[in-house]
């Protein structure tokens, strides 16, 4: 299972069961906060009423007062009050007001008058002098039928002389709780989902991340060029750092130890030639031989500065994992230009070169690593093409950037050494001189066009041999 999946899946369980139990204990304490919330209210209510009736229950007029008609008045009005968008148009309040002996003397409802309310919790515990409330179903079998009573002492002096009680059914509270619980669970699952979502996007981006880490030190295993990949900060970006410190000592390591080997083994042909013919020059011989030797040596010489030249070329490049600036470069003018350096060469070979290059064409690259690249592929075109020979130059844009093709005229390429013509120190004899190159130059061709992000392509064609290269261009 992807990392990814297992950090958004720890991440879903501990955010979601959080969420679940958090909003859970949340509705459920909406319910009984309402009702606590009425309940202080009925309790202001019951004790306001408790001063205004004390005269009128003290002189025993209550039932000849004008009480019965405002309280009936009261149970017939419509308020019409829209509160936080639910409509009340009824009041609820059941107002009842008993003797010191429990005995009602008023009711809202004008059912209750004469009966015995003692042994209700309300007026009991009142009586006693206690806080006296209680909840009663007015149908036993229906639990939302419940009416929340809440009563108060009428007293003179500290004598209670009688209770009033303020009820009020609990459905009519059950609007604003399913509003309360309505309006929370949305904002709840809203914020659950909002939190689930910064998740998803937290593990993706950490997954990223890491992909990109995981690609790039593939990458290098591999010994493909690989840019550093850009870390948005923090840890990530350490840890980037880190692998990136890691590849360059290792890679230096190996590199190091690779090109000597190689440069040891390279430099044992010209070095034995060399000394033989420094052996062979201490004895006498006629100036013809004399001659000779001395050419071998200086032949050789040259064979090791140019090798050790284009090593450390060659390793230069290598070593790069992106071009280190980009410039616009136009076409026409490098290909000329490495045309003019050659003229000498040219000229002595009596080799027709043709330049079919379209106009405007500019490439996006490094001048140096390019101008050289060119220039080698031109080198080989030189070496292999015959006397009074033909090198064509041709360029042409594509959609993926701009295709330049050297053909030379001769003899084609043997089906064996195709395939390895990029390999280093792999070489064909040249047809003028039978002597082989250094094998570094198509092997460094191939090394700058994959930094400019290009191919190289070698190929028999009739009548000789091309070299394709596809460039990036500026645009």
């Amino acid at each position: 299972m992807p990392i990814a999946i297992r950090i958004f899946l720890v991440y879903f369980l501990f955010v979601g069961l959080s969420g679940w139990f958090v909003l859970s204990t949340v509705m459920d304490e909406i319910r009984p906060g309402v009702r606590q919330s009425t309940e202080e209210t009925l309790v202001d209510t019951a004790n306001l009423l408790a001063e205004v009736l004390r005269d009128d229950v003290q002189a025993g007029k209550l039932s000849q007062s004008h009480w019965p008609q405002l309280l009936k008045t009261y149970g017939v009005r419509s308020p019409n009050a829209d509160i936080w968008g639910v409509q009340k148009t009824q009041v609820n309040h059941r107002i009842y007001v008993t003797d010191a002996k429990g005995i009602v003397l008023l009711d809202s409802t004008g059912q209750a008058v004469g009966q015995d309310y003692s042994r209700w919790n309300d007026v009991y515990r009142t009586l006693r002098g206690e806080y006296g409330a209680r909840s009663t179903r007015e149908d036993p079998n229906d639990p939302e039928s419940s009416v929340m009573y809440v009563a108060a002492p009428i007293k003179v002096g500290q004598r209670i002389i009688g209770v009033v009680t303020v009820a009020k059914p609990n459905q009519t509270l059950q609007p604003y709780i399913e509003r309360s619980q309505r309006r929370l669970s949305w904002l709840g699952y809203g914020l659950i989902a909002l939190g689930l979502l910064v998740g998803g996007l937290l593990s993706w981006w950490l997954s990223s991340s890491l992909r990109q880490l995981t690609r790039y030190a593939q990458a290098v295993s591999e010994g493909q060029r690989a840019a550093l990949p850009r870390m948005p900060g923090g840890e990530m970006t350490q840890l980037a750092l880190a692998v990136e410190r890691m590849r360059t000592e290792l890679e230096g390591k190996a590199y190091v130890e690779r090109y000597v080997h190689t440069l040891t083994h390279e430099l044992k042909s010209p070095l034995a030639a060399i000394r033989g013919a420094a052996e062979l020059l201490d004895e006498e011989l006629p100036d013809a031989s004399r001659k000779r030797f001395i050419a071998n040596i200086s032949q050789e010489s040259t064979r090791l500065q140019q090798l050790i030249e284009r090593l450390l070329r060659l390793a230069q490049v290598e070593q790069m994992q992106a071009l280190e600036e980009r410039a616009k470069l136009p076409l026409a003018e490098l290909i000329g230009a490495l045309v003019e350096g050659q003229a000498a060469a040219i000229a002595q070979s009596k080799v027709r070169v043709e330049l079919n290059i379209a106009p405007g064409l500019v490439l996006l690259g490094e001048r140096f690593l390019l101008r050289q690249a060119l220039a080698n592929i031109l080198d080989n075109a030189l070496a292999f093409v015959p006397e009074h020979g033909l090198i064509r130059i041709q360029a042409e844009a594509c959609m993926q950037g701009v295709w330049v093709r050297f053909f030379n005229q001769g003899e084609a390429i043997p089906d064996y050494a195709l395939a390895r013509l990029t390999e280093r120190f792999y070489s064909l004899p040249r047809p003028q001189t039978g002597r082989k190159s250094t094998g570094l130059g198509l092997n460094f061709v191939e090394e700058v066009i994959e930094l400019h992000g290009g191919q190289l392509q070698i190929a028999n064609v009739e009548g000789g041999v091309e070299v394709r290269i596809l460039l990036p261009t500026a645009g």
